[in-house]
Formats: C-alpha cells, structure tokens, sequence
C-alpha cells in the first residue's frame, strides 16, 4: 500500500516537491502513521491555496473594477451651470449676438472717416479687429460696403438708419472735412445725448477737439489701438444687451397686463353668472 502511494504522488505534479522527504519517511519504523499524518497535511496545504488564489482573484477583479470606474468618473463632462445662476461671459456674448433685436438692424456699427489714406488703414483695422472672433460684429464702411452708382447721401442715411451704434473717427482730416462735419451732426440728430455715438481720437490735440461733442467721452486710439478696438467691442455689446433687457422687461410687462386682464374678465363673468343666478332664485 506504501508503495502505491509513493506512485501517486510521484505521478502527481503538485506532490513532485515532497517526493525526497516522503521516501525518507517510509524507512522509518512508524512510516505508515507519519506518512498518513503528511499526506493529511498536504491536501490541507492545497486546499488553503485554493482559497487564497480565489480571494486574490475576487480583490484583483474589485480593484479593476473601482480603476474603471474611477477613470470613467474622471472623463465625465462638467456639470451644467444651475439655472439660478448667471450664465458666463462667452454665453452670454451668444446670447447677445443671436437676440432679434439685434437682428432687426442690418449693422452693428457704423463708421465715419475721412477719405484720407492714413484715416481708411485706420478704419479698416478697426473693423477688421470688430469683425473677427470672437466678436463677429457687422460693421459698415462706406469705401467697402456703400453701393456703386447710388447717391451718397442716401446711401450713407441708410446705413446711418440701419446702424444700432455709430463710431466717428476724429482726425485732423476729418475736423477739417465738410463731409463729415455734415456726418457728425446727422449722427447727433439721430440720437443727442445717448450712448450710440462713439467718438475715437487718433493723433488730435485736445485744442481742435469739436466742440458738438464736448460733453461725450472719446477713445484715444493713439495711445494703445488693440485696447481701444477692445473697448469699442463691450461698448457695442453693452448697447445691444440693454436692447434685449429691455425687450425682456416689456415683454413681461405685457405677461403682467394680460394676467390681469384674464383676472378681471373672469371677475366680471363670474359677477354676471351670480346675477343670473340670483335673478332666478327671484322669479321661481
């Protein structure tokens, strides 16, 4: 029976590292007692193993699991902007741009210049500056946008007419310009003492100012360009967004009107069902 044993277990891949130690034990005198005791032992030593192997599977299938889980959450998109809160700058911006009292206009801004090199380069620059991302500005220049074979006059009040802001470009050209001394008042005409009118100095002493506009606020351009195209930009926005508030204010006001007006009609209906009610009551 001993030797059947030692077959087996020389057989057996996983006994093949006791093989040495089990031939020694069957040469002693209490072999059988001492082998039956380590083979007990060895099923039992296999038996733990087992169980370890499938815990370290089910930790290695967890840990995967919570890693996959972890890098999902991570690639998630940020969550949205709560609806009580204000929307950001840029949204607002899109907001703006695509509200229909803008659109009710053909041009966000129109510009006047002088027909001199130097005062169109600087215009042009401006509303190169205006027109690109992100602001994306509709702009009017009459070099660029005013139609060949019709009347200046009539071109120029159109577009005047379909402008919500108007910028004059304040040169020593354009101060000693008729064209556009007639163009500034026209632009005043329109809309005295309101904020459409955006007067831009560039390389004028304060000395030959116009004195039609000494109560505005200018824009020195000489100074720093880039920052008074950037200035010229919120300037424009901040109009056309106190459009749409505006638009939004009469909008609810016309809300409030109607609910009061239903409220009132239901009054008078209920008021005159009670009297029908009562003057039946009456005759039977």
């Amino acid at each position: 029976m001993c030797v059947h044993l030692a077959d087996r277990l020389i057989t057996d891949p996983l006994g093949w590292i006791y093989l040495g130690g089990f031939e020694e034990q069957l040469s002693s005198h209490d072999g059988i007692n001492k082998m039956h005791g380590w083979f007990r032992k060895l099923l039992k030593t296999r038996g733990s193993l087992s169980i370890q192997n499938k815990k370290d599977e089910i930790i290695t299938k967890d840990s995967v699991t919570s890693a996959g889980s972890l890098s999902y959450s991570s690639a998630s998109p940020l969550p949205a902007v709560p609806p009580g809160k204000s929307p950001s700058k840029p949204r607002q911006q899109q907001l703006v741009l695509a509200s229909e009292q803008r659109w009710k206009k053909k041009y966000d801004l129109f510009v006047c210049h002088s027909s001199t090199d130097s005062d169109m380069e600087e215009a042009t620059q401006l509303v190169l500056s205006l027109e690109a991302a992100p602001h994306e500005l509709r702009c009017f220049l009459w070099h660029r946008d005013a139609c060949p074979g019709a009347a200046v006059t009539t071109e120029f009040g159109h577009a005047l007419e379909d402008s919500h802001v108007w910028a004059l470009l304040i040169t020593p050209s354009f101060v000693q310009d008729d064209w556009c001394k007639y163009m500034m008042h026209q632009v005043l005409a329109e809309g005295p003492m309101s904020n459409r009118m955006i007067p831009l100095l560039q390389n004028l002493p304060h000395t030959q100012y116009p004195m039609e506009l000494r109560f505005y606020y200018y824009i020195d351009l000489s100074r720093n360009p880039h920052r008074g195209h950037n200035i010229v930009n919120k300037t424009v926005l901040g109009y056309l967004e106190n459009l749409v508030k505006e638009e939004l204010k009469s909008d609810h006001k016309l809300d409030e009107s109607e609910r009061i007006s239903q409220k009132e009609t239901s009054k008078q209906c209920s008021t005159v069902t009670s009297t029908d009610e009562e003057e039946k009551q009456t005759l039977q």
